[in-house]
């Protein structure tokens, strides 16, 4: 049986990679198919109706709500011109110097990291980030795995993704901030390192590069109507960060508070009310991908966790998984590239039902789990060609995605092994 939840896997990230069907509707249709074959029955104690789905679709509740929230303070972000001024005031404070202007824009980027990610986060700081370090010389590539690093850079401190592990692995908040905190010097040196050494490895280069943006004619944003935000609705970023890292407040307070914050410092109280529904709006707009992304995987996680597929898994599982510190941080190093293209151990996919195979079969602690899926999370989050903010970052500088892969690869790939030697030394 065991051999049988594997091939149905195997058979998932098939139809996942070919696009035969969208990642939550294959996560899904494999979740029912895995309860089937572990003899689960239809409906009662640890059925595919009651338990999987049922149970399965809500479990990743305050992890929705997380995202909703970060996507909202987003929106506040772009509407008010907050993240614009960010970026501009930091390239106006490098001039002509590219080296010095890429790393500013890494720095805005990291911090809009923090709120929310993917597509999102890539626009707030690549919107006048990438043409800008293009106008200065830093090569189109570079310009694009910039933001994608700076973005890699706050992803240990996104509160939803604190959120999304702390409730799928079932561990305290406090284990996961403790363990991203760890991981975040190698994402942060990783991203130094590629600023320097790209931009110096491919030089300078004034080629007009901006036509592919620049002629594509724009009316005037909101921001260019308004003005720059006032200096200190810039700290809006680091409030949520400020009051879970430095003062542990639960994670949505947080979050509103990063809300109120922007909206306060930014909003006449007459617009107010207009403000908050129009950006809430749109907030859900950006937050719908991943909330259905998110009850798929909640979904998947129950039916891997019943009692028959924990049963047939456990011998198949163990087998394979090294024990050895050593001999764990070489394997899962070399099987980096296995979160790329949603691959088997994209946590935002399958990976999310290994790590909770791993788990309910009590081969890994859940704490050697958190290690290896936000090691693994930092290089999807970057170089994975399908991802919708390399995507973006890509297209907007004018690349492929897969240039962006081949030169931000190494980089995220040594932040994984960081991060799984740390994994290795801390619970193994």
């Amino acid at each position: 049986m065991g051999v049988v939840i594997l091939l149905v896997m195997a058979a998932g990230v098939a139809a996942m990679l070919t696009r035969k069907l969208p990642t939550a509707f294959a996560l899904v249709l494999l979740a029912v198919v895995i309860a089937f074959v572990a003899g689960a029955p239809l409906t009662g104690e640890n059925s595919v109706i009651d338990t999987v789905l049922q149970e399965g679709a809500p479990a990743l509740a305050a992890t929705m709500i997380a995202i909703v929230l970060g996507s909202w303070l987003g929106k506040l972000l772009e509407e008010t011109g907050v993240a614009a001024t960010l970026v501009r005031k930091i390239v106006e404070f490098g001039g002509d110097r590219p080296v010095v202007v890429a790393l500013g824009v890494l720095a805005v980027s990291a911090l809009v990291g923090t709120v929310t990610g993917s597509a999102p986060a890539a626009m707030l700081a690549g919107l006048i980030g990438i043409p800008a370090m293009i106008a200065v010389g830093i090569p189109k590539v570079t310009a694009a795995g910039t933001i994608l690093m700076g973005i890699a850079v706050g992803i240990p401190f996104e509160l939803p993704l604190w959120q999304f592990f702390s409730t799928a692995l079932e561990l305290p908040v406090e284990t996961v901030r403790g363990f991203m905190v760890k991981l975040f010097p190698f994402a942060l040196v990783a991203a130094v390192l590629y600023v320097f050494v790209e931009s110096r490895r491919r030089g300078v280069e004034h080629t007009w590069s901006l036509k592919s943006v620049q002629d594509k004619p724009r009316s005037p944003n909101r921001r260019q109507r308004l003005g720059d935000a006032p200096w200190y609705a810039l700290l809006t970023p680091a409030v949520p960060l400020i009051l879970a890292l430095g003062f542990e407040l639960a994670i949505i307070p947080s979050l509103l508070a990063g809300v109120l914050y922007a909206l306060v410092t930014t909003t006449r109280p007459r617009e107010m009310n207009k403000r908050l529904l129009r950006t809430l709006y749109g907030g859900f707009e950006v937050a719908a991908p991943p909330i259905a992304l998110f009850i798929a995987i909640g979904i998947l996680l129950a039916a891997v966790k019943l009692p028959g597929a924990v049963e047939a898994l456990e011998p198949l599982v163990k087998a394979v998984s090294p024990q050895n510190a050593v001999l764990f941080v070489g394997v899962f190093t070399l099987l980096v590239p296995l979160c790329l293209y949603r691959g088997p151990l994209n946590v935002f996919g399958l990976g999310a039902g290994i790590a909770g195979v791993l788990i309910s079969t009590g081969i890994y602690p859940a704490a050697v789990v958190l290690g290896m899926a936000t090691s693994y999370n930092q290089v999807f989050g970057v170089a994975d060609p399908t991802s919708t903010q390399t995507v973006w970052a890509a297209q907007y500088a004018g690349v492929s995605p897969q240039q962006v892969m081949v030169r931000t690869l190494p980089y995220v790939w040594a932040v994984a092994l960081g991060g799984l030697c740390v994994t290795a030394a801390t619970y193994l």
